[in-house]
């Protein structure tokens, strides 16, 4: 029996909070968008404990729940929701149709595409980090940087992200230790220069990382090793943040969708759209500078407006 293909005016693969903007404004556009949520239903922030930084929450709100205000509020406008994740793609170059399977069994088409699959954190790969995970670990010094305000705490990274994060944690922190694994950082000199200039960064070089220790509940410290020495030694702090990168959620668009050479989805300037007509990419898949909720918030926008007035361009 052959199966049957179902038909989508505005498929939405992710739902972040990009994937559910983007949802919401396309609801209102009657595109009757449905959104294939992918294997973690609310992307990054459901594994975030407190968001103080999303602007109509003045007390703060989990991200769990910050998730399931945009689900209810893009289904509000009739947009349908799906737990799946989309496992090959079939872009038309020409305008037309796209073909999507889902979940390796079902396929769909749509007219248009909007792509939320966001960018997973690089970790060291630690069970103690995986542990205190949102309870004193984080992956961002600009979201959680202000909840170790007068604290000390750790940075891992030797690139631009991590010398920027940790200037950043410099000026609300106490003291900033920096762990750099080689002898020298991989940042620019520029960045290189602010990091060694900030009087209250300490860079320990040579260092990795073997423990995350805490009481159970929070971090208390982290266990470095000197990588020449053998040596090694605790650190009293409070946070530990990661900053070895980020990586795109986009080998599901390898050969199809422009990238750059770190796998984010490439757009065009001040827009969302591909180099495929008809599919938009938005939020942290194709942002590797701001990397905020907010931020993909605005993008998911842009790219439900650009497929509303793609579609009416076709009439």
């Amino acid at each position: 029996m052959q199966q049957e293909i179902e038909h989508i005016h505005c498929l939405i693969i992710g739902s972040g909070p990009a994937g559910y903007t983007a949802a919401i404004y396309a609801a209102r556009a009657d595109m009757k968008p449905v959104v294939y949520t992918g294997i973690v239903p609310g992307g990054q922030l459901t594994q975030t404990t407190e968001v103080d930084n999303f602007p109509g929450y003045p007390q703060g709100i989990t991200g769990p729940v910050m998730m399931e205000d945009l689900r209810v509020q893009a289904e509000r406008f009739g947009t349908q929701v799906r737990f799946g994740y989309a496992t090959k793609v079939d872009f038309s170059t020409d305008g037309g149709i796209h073909t999507v399977e889902i979940d390796g069994n079902k396929t769909v088409t749509a007219d248009t595409v909007i792509i939320a699959t966001g960018a997973t954190a690089k970790w060291l790969g630690l069970p103690s980090e995986e542990k205190y995970n949102g309870f004193g670990v984080s992956a961002c010094a600009v979201c959680d940087g202000f909840f170790f305000k007068g604290q000390d705490v750790a940075i891992v990274g030797a690139g631009d992200t991590a010398a920027e994060e940790a200037t950043y944690l410099a000026k609300l922190c106490n003291k900033v230790h920096m762990l750099v694994r080689r002898d020298e950082f991989r940042a620019s000199k520029a960045m290189v220069h602010r990091v060694l200039n900030t009087p209250n960064i300490e860079v320990h070089y040579n260092s990795e990382t073997e423990e995350i220790v805490g009481d159970g509940q929070v971090v208390t410290g982290v266990k470095v090793k000197n990588n020449e020495t053998n040596e090694s030694k605790v650190l009293d702090v409070t946070g530990f943040f990661v900053a070895i990168g980020h990586k795109p959620n986009t080998e599901l668009f390898n050969g199809i969708l422009d990238m750059d050479e770190t796998g984010y989805l490439i757009t065009k300037p001040n827009a969302t759209a591909t180099n495929i007509p008809g599919v938009f990419a938005c939020g942290d898949v194709q942002d590797n500078i701001y990397r905020q909720a907010i931020t993909a918030a605005g993008t998911g926008c842009m790219a439900a407006l650009e497929a509303e007035r793609y579609l009416a361009s076709k009439i």
